[in-house]
């Protein structure tokens, strides 16, 4: 990308957290993906930097398998049950700019998980979860406001990704560490326990027996 894209992507990270005030009539959305795709892949890498910064140890990739699916699942799925709730409201939205604006209301998130991932306050978090994950919540609630008739749908179509996206961010600092490092703890445990277990017994011609160590099962006489 040249010096003029790279400004526009800076501009729309900074539009992203500055909610339009006039809904009268349709906001513009950028059409495209190189913003979102960067700012989904810097959100994996905070949570890699998240990681390892509280000592998780990664295994055969799993941490890292886990933070992209968690962040492009989010990304993809949302954004395509976002476009539904849009198609059902009759909302002017395509699917390329629901990807656009859920992919540029991650630059909020981004900042957040940066700054309380390194500074552990959880008063600190709050006050960001409300003021910087807010601001990208509301630009994107009022871009959809303007382009949706109704007030039913604007309050189903906006309180859905209103919702979602907020409670994602709790998900990310509260929650992810945890599932992660149960899901670390199953496999370890799994490569710990040995599948089978040779066990001697004394029956009555002396021979010896495989047993199956979880069942107990008689598997073959030697």
């Amino acid at each position: 990308m040249g010096v003029r894209d790279n400004r526009q992507v800076v501009g729309r990270l900074l539009e992203s957290m500055i909610p339009v005030r006039m809904i009268n009539f349709p906001q513009k959305i950028a059409g495209e993906l190189y913003g979102p795709l960067m700012l989904v892949f810097t959100m994996v890498a905070i949570l890699l930097h998240g990681m390892k910064s509280s000592g998780t140890v990664i295994i055969e990739g799993t941490l890292m398998g886990t933070a992209i699916g968690t962040c492009f699942g989010y990304w993809l799925g949302v954004s395509s049950l976002i476009y539904f709730i849009a198609y059902l409201c009759n909302a002017q939205i395509t699917m390329l700019q629901t990807l656009s604006l859920l992919g540029y209301g991650l630059f909020g998130h981004c900042v957040v998980l940066l700054v309380t991932y390194n500074i552990h306050f959880h008063s600190l978090f709050y006050v960001f979860w409300l003021c910087i994950g807010g601001l990208s919540t509301l630009r994107m609630v009022a871009v959809l406001l303007s382009r949706t008739v109704g007030q039913t749908q604007r309050l189903i179509l906006c309180g859905s990704i209103a919702a979602l996206h907020m409670l994602f961010l709790l998900y990310l600092h509260f929650a992810y560490h945890k599932v992660i490092e149960g899901i670390l703890d199953s496999f370890e445990s799994q490569n710990l326990v040995p599948p089978f277990q040779r066990v001697a017994r004394d029956l009555s011609d002396g021979a010896e027996v495989i047993v199956n160590a979880t069942s107990g099962n008689l598997l073959s006489p030697r």
